[in-house]
């Protein structure tokens, strides 16, 4: 294993039971999304480099989904943590805000984050970009991303392309967009 991959981290964003069948905001291919975090998650394990799993729990109590303590909430069973990995909670949809990420990514000396998740026009978008204006190199498996229908001004975009333009949109400044087939070689 080379230096830089020493320095480099896989952030898990809000991979929680209701974005999948049968939670309250179920995503678009959340689980073609979430088998190929998984791949990402097992590589990073098998090869001992840091796992950091984020989850979001709203602070009111009648938001549409993850409710504090609430099955919805939690981790999915395949992202168990595990002993050592790092759980972060948040209360917004940037990852940094008010959380202790970026102290615990520079407390692990990284320089370089894999990112995955969902969704990908919110909690990806807002972390990523926090990510990279700090100053971290920042790749996305976008095929270990998704979202779910939008819907502005009586217009009604796809998940498909939402993920698209807001993938787009990242790529353009900051992030470097691949898909896990790629991100595995690069860390193998």
């Amino acid at each position: 294993m080379n230096k830089s991959h020493k320095e480099t981290a896989l952030l898990l964003i809000d991979y929680q039971n209701d974005y999948f069948p049968g939670g309250k905001w179920e995503l678009d291919n959340i689980d073609k999304a979430a088998a190929n975090g998984a791949k990402l998650l097992a590589a990073f394990r098998q090869q001992d480099l840091p796992v950091i799993h984020v989850y979001h729990e709203f602070e009111s109590a009648d938001a549409p989904f993850f409710l504090a303590a609430s099955e919805g909430a939690k981790i999915h069973s395949i992202f168990t943590p595990k002993d050592g990995e790092r759980v972060i909670l948040k209360h917004a949809a940037n990852s940094f805000k008010n959380t202790s990420l970026q102290a615990d990514l520079d407390s692990l000396g990284i320089k370089n984050l894999i990112v995955v998740g969902a969704m990908s026009n919110i909690c990806i978008d807002a972390g990523v970009r926090a990510a990279a204006d700090i100053g971290y190199n920042v790749s996305v498996a976008q095929d270990a991303c998704t979202t779910r229908d939008q819907v502005f001004s009586g217009i009604t975009v796809s998940a498909q392309q939402t993920h698209a333009a807001f993938m787009a949109s990242l790529a353009f400044a900051y992030a470097r967009i691949e898909n896990t087939k790629t991100l595995l070689a690069e860390i193998s």
